[in-house]
């Protein structure tokens, strides 16, 4: 199966706010949709095949982010809704699943957590040089913007700083937590269990965490194509179909074909 049938279309017309009626302006309204389905993507287009920021700004299914982002104010308007919902602090936000910037409802970090995150005690193991040194340098400060993170870490390289925040995003270690724009660009960095400590302290098996998202992304989806889930969490193929197959035999959704599968109460 390649294409969608045009109930699951409608579905996800509802769900990701792709309708005109449903499109939204607000940060709170950022809030409530990654709330209600879980997570979703900050400023990626219909070309991604997942929800977003821009695709609810946009309301319709076709959005598709222009060259010029700075003159196009649907894409202007998702940026700042972006940075202030960042700001706000509420909801989790950092460049999480390959390297996309992802928001996260509370409620799901420590699935997401036990996927992709690790503890202190493997840190030296999984973790760069340059990137142990950012969280040396965070541990202590509890803050700081780019510039003075890659002064005080002593990464001469302006490249290598922003591999290891990058890094650090993809394990859960450290999130940016406002932008500003004057005198200069810049973000600020925190820890990410100086944001969200109680979600990141919940010890959860990584078995059951891929379970638990499974069945959110099936709720957000209506139907999931083959490697659909896995790319979307940043799982193995063979890990989501283990979770998919769990959903199954649980009776919450249906194998259509091989790798498809769909929301059983639809």
């Amino acid at each position: 199966m390649k294409e969608l049938p045009e109930e699951i279309e409608q579905y996800r017309d509802k769900k990701w706010r792709r309708e005109e009626t449903l499109k939204i302006d607000k940060a709170t309204e950022v809030e409530r949709l990654v709330e209600e389905i879980g997570f979703c993507n900050a400023l990626t287009d219909s070309r991604t095949n997942l929800p977003s920021v821009y695709i609810a700004v946009c309301g319709r299914r076709d959005a598709h982010m222009p060259r010029n982002v700075q003159k196009d104010p649907e894409s202007s308007l998702s940026w700042v809704l972006k940075d202030e919902v960042m700001q706000r602090g509420k909801i989790y936000y950092s460049k999480l699943v390959k390297g996309r910037a992802m928001f996260v409802a509370p409620r799901l970090i420590p699935y997401f957590n036990a996927i992709h995150g690790f503890p202190k005690s493997k840190e030296k193991e999984k973790l760069s040089t340059d990137a142990i040194k950012v969280l040396k340098v965070l541990r202590k400060e509890w803050e700081s913007a780019t510039a003075d993170l890659r002064e005080d870490a002593k990464i001469e390289e302006r490249r290598k700083l922003t591999k290891a925040l990058e890094d650090l995003q993809k394990c859960m270690k450290v999130v940016p937590y406002e932008v500003l724009y004057k005198p200069k660009f810049t973000y600020l960095w925190t820890l990410a269990e100086a944001r969200f400590p109680d979600e990141l302290a919940k010890k959860i098996k990584c078995e059951k965490a891929i379970e638990e998202l499974a069945k959110v992304f099936l709720e957000m989806c209506g139907m999931t194509l083959k490697g659909d889930l896995a790319k979307a969490i940043g799982v193995t193929r063979k890990e989501a179909g283990l979770a998919n197959h769990k959903l199954v035999d649980e009776g919450f959704s249906e194998r259509i074909e091989t790798g498809v599968y769909k929301l059983k109460k639809l």
